[in-house]
This record gives structure tokens, C-alpha cells and sequence, in this order.
């Protein structure tokens, strides 16, 4: 089995929405903002690459939206989906799973693209994955996250005949990982945990988006349930420590990896490298 970091570029959200309750004299040590109080992030997804299955994990946010969205969100870099996917060797009619750990525009946005005005899949040939729990949280949303549930991302992907659901009562259909379900920051958010040359690297989406939020208290104004997202941040990073668990991080700037370590204070950062670095 081999792994592969697919870069798609970043984006700027506000700092204290990323950060919640925590003042920005603290987390602006670590994420520093700009003059309009945005911090920049990284879309990082990753591709599992297992014989005849090409799963890929996550898509970034993709280029249909128009102008003014974009807008909100500062796309800079020069990676994207398409062109890190070839760089990786492949192309995207070669993915043959699209696993989604939930359908926030960043994370869903590049699996959907328009032909001709018309939507299409960009991974024809994959199968999405989803839970049935998180798509009736994404298709019927609560007014604070509506925002970030476009219906343009996700809509076709049942459209297309190519969507599946995973049962979380079920073991992951996936050879290749588990899958730890969160909930306090979107509903049903999955978390897969890959089996890897005797190591567990754990792919952990938005439930510790960078180095900066592994500090239980730490969660995003984005949290729908601030309080469950802590108790499974806690419990999650309690096993992370106790058994030396990779973590892969979607958002963070700068660090694809860490482990987390013990303290007095607490669970902490322990050390960051590079994938390539224990492949």
C-alpha cells in the first residue's frame, strides 16, 4: 500500500471563528492573522493507493463556485486537486473511492464539476462515500451551518447513482481503514484511521484541524456541539498518546503530520514531520 499527499491549495478563514473561546493572544502565536483577523489554511487531502483501489480522502473546495464566493475565502497557492492527483501519478478517472469525512464545501467541493453548465463527477468512475446520518444532516441543515451544505457539491453525487452510505454500526467497507465518528463538529463526521506498516495514521479532518488545536479546549466556533467535540477530542487524543497514533492534519499550514505526547497539562504536541518522512 502506498500513500499520497494531495495538496489543493489554501484558504483564509477568520481567526477567531477557527479558535473559539480562545483569545488571539494565544492562538496568533501559531496562526498568525492578517490585517483582517484571517489566518491561512491548507486543504491537504490524501490518496490511498492498494493494489486495483485508488481511495482518495477528501477533495478540498474545488474552482466552480463563482468569483464572489471565492472571494470569501482568499484561494491562494499553487496546487490544486487535478494537478496534484497527476503529479501523484494519476488521473482522476482512475480514483475509485471518494471518501468524504463530511460535506463541508472544503472538504467536499472538488468531487463535483460542471460540463457543458451541467454537473459531473470529477472521479466518474469512483464510488462516494458518505453515512446516512451526516447526508440528512447535510441536505436538511440547521441555519448555522447552511453555509457551508452546497447543495451543487453534494446533490450530485446522489444524482450520479455513484453514492454509497456506510452504517457506523457496521465494520468500515474499507480493507485499508476504520473509522472513528465524531459529531461535535458536524454530525457523523468520520475519521478514518489507516493501517499502515504497523502504525495507525489517522486522517483527523476538523477534529483537530492543525497543530494549534490539539489543547482539548480548543475547538472551532465552527463546532456545532463545543462540548462533544470536546469529550471526543479527548478521548480520541488519550488514545492518540497511549498508543503513538499518526496524525494527519487537512488544515494546518505548515505540518502534514504529529504525534501527541503526556504532559502535566495535558495531551500536547509531541513531534511534526513530513508523510514522506515515515513512508
Amino acid at each position: 500500500m502506498n500513500l499520497h499527499v494531495i495538496n489543493t491549495g489554501f484558504f483564509k478563514l477568520d481567526g477567531g471563528a477557527m479558535f473559539g473561546v480562545v483569545p488571539k493572544s494565544i492562538w496568533n502565536r501559531l496562526n498568525p492573522a492578517d490585517e483582517k483577523n484571517l489566518c491561512t489554511w491548507a486543504m491537504r487531502c490524501l490518496l490511498i493507493e492498494n493494489g486495483n483501489k485508488l481511495i482518495l480522502i477528501d477533495n478540498g473546495i474545488g474552482d466552480k463556485q463563482d468569483e464572489k464566493f471565492l472571494s470569501y475565502y482568499y484561494l491562494h497557492g499553487e496546487d490544486n486537486l487535478i494537478n496534484s492527483l497527476y503529479h501523484a501519478g494519476f488521473s482522476p478517472h482512475e480514483v475509485t473511492d471518494m471518501f468524504l469525512t463530511h460535506l463541508h464545501f472544503d472538504h467536499c467541493g472538488g468531487g463535483v464539476k460542471y460540463e457543458d453548465d451541467k454537473p459531473a463527477l470529477t472521479f466518474p468512475h469512483a464510488t462516494y462515500w458518505s453515512n446516512a446520518d451526516h447526508w440528512k444532516w447535510a441536505t436538511e441543515p440547521n441555519p448555522r451551518e447552511k453555509a457551508s451544505f452546497l447543495k451543487e457539491n453534494i446533490l450530485p453525487m446522489k444524482d450520479s447513482g455513484h453514492l454509497k452510505f456506510i452504517d457506523p454500526k457496521d465494520k468500515s467497507p474499507h480493507a485499508e481503514f476504520d473509522i472513528f465518528y465524531a459529531s461535535g463538529h458536524s454530525d457523523k463526521m468520520m475519521i478514518p484511521m489507516i493501517r499502515y506498516n504497523g502504525k495507525t495514521i489517522c486522517f483527523v479532518s476538523d477534529l483537530i484541524p492543525s497543530v494549534g488545536h490539539i489543547p482539548v479546549p480548543y475547538v472551532m466556533g465552527y463546532d456545532t456541539r463545543p462540548l462533544i467535540a470536546m469529550e471526543e477530542k479527548e478521548k480520541f487524543l488519550m488514545e492518540a498518546a497511549d498508543k503513538g497514533y499518526i496524525l494527519f492534519l487537512e488544515h494546518d499550514p505548515v505540518h502534514e503530520c504529529c504525534t501527541v505526547k503526556h504532559t502535566e497539562k495535558g495531551i500536547r504536541l509531541d513531534r511534526t514531520f513530513a508523510l514522506h518522512e515515515i513512508l
